[in-house]
């Protein structure tokens, strides 16, 4: 059947099979689309991702101030900070991971920090392996569909767990306190740790300070309220129920994090919060220029 100019994201998502992935990845999957509008905002969840271009051998992005980086079309994205403007035709077939909070740093020889902002080629982290790594995912899907795509690269994820086989216990616990509001300081009490500590640990599991970390989390509470609801946003009551301390903050925060007010935020679905279609890709709001899929919330 032949496709017409915009087809609504099809696709599968699953969590691991494998035991050994399950607190480490938060979910993965295969998406497939075509859409009328030639750019839409990547909004920032915290999360780093694993992308696997099945359409072309290509990813490309241009961080703000700075040079494009292109790399083939395996990759991974660390945990990015402020909006991205991708092209939808980069998500025409994507085979993605979804890491859990401190679930990437298993898979890496460097802290995640070193990956923030960043789209490394697969090959650059783990050498032959990730080299050929999409073309084995191209037979598979070829010979047997998505799924066996997915059994193939759950397979490669088992083989390159370069650290301890699981998350660092005490991250992942100030993570789910950060996310859930609660300040800093008492994150860091009740794990014991100074301030000093909790950041380093951060920074190195998450890609973040506790600081930005939990600014990124608290902006994704916000988008889940406002996705949740029905009729228009009441932004001063949201404000104060997602731990903004007045209706200005919430917007200057959403300006820094999304490249646009909250009124103009219109999102492809309201399942698809993290993806703001734009009408014309050369003239974006958002700081940077990425062909990347979106980043997926893991916690979604």
């Amino acid at each position: 059947m032949a496709r017409t100019a915009e087809e609504a994201p099809v696709g599968l998502v699953v969590r691991p099979s494998l035991p050994a992935l399950a607190p480490l990845i938060g979910a993965m999957g295969y998406t497939e689309g075509r859409f009328a509008h030639s750019a839409e905002l990547a909004l920032p969840t915290g999360a780093a991702q694993l992308l696997v271009n099945l359409d072309e051998d290509a990813l490309s992005t241009s961080p703000p101030g700075g040079a494009d980086r292109r790399t083939r079309g395996a990759a991974v994205h660390g945990p990015f900070s402020e909006p991205a403007v991708i092209d939808p035709a980069q998500q025409r077939a994507v085979l993605w991971v979804a890491f859990r909070p401190a679930g990437a740093r298993p898979f890496l020889t460097v802290p995640v920090s070193a990956l923030r902002d960043e789209l490394v080629d697969l090959g650059e982290l783990w050498g032959t392996d990730g080299a050929v790594l999409r073309e084995r995912l191209l037979e598979a899907v070829a010979a047997q569909g998505p799924r066996a795509g997915l059994r193939v690269l759950e397979t490669a994820l088992t083989g390159r767990v370069t650290g301890p086989p699981a998350p660092d216990t005490g991250v992942r616990l100030a993570a789910a306190l950060l996310d859930r509001g609660t300040p800093v300081g008492e994150v860091a009490d009740r794990l014991g740790w100074t301030t000093g500590r909790l950041a380093r640990r951060c920074t190195e599991h998450l890609g973040f300070t506790p600081k930005r970390y939990a600014r990124i989390r608290r902006f994704q509470r916000l988008l889940h309220r406002v996705n949740a609801g029905h009729g228009p946003a009441d932004w001063a009551a949201l404000a104060a129920d997602c731990g903004y301390h007045d209706q200005a903050h919430l917007i200057h925060e959403f300006r820094a994090l999304a490249g646009l007010t909250p009124t103009a935020y219109a999102p492809r679905t309201p399942l698809e919060r993290n993806h703001v279609p734009l009408g014309d890709r050369r003239n974006p709001p958002g700081r940077r220029f990425s062909t990347i899929h979106a980043a997926r919330d893991p916690r979604s």
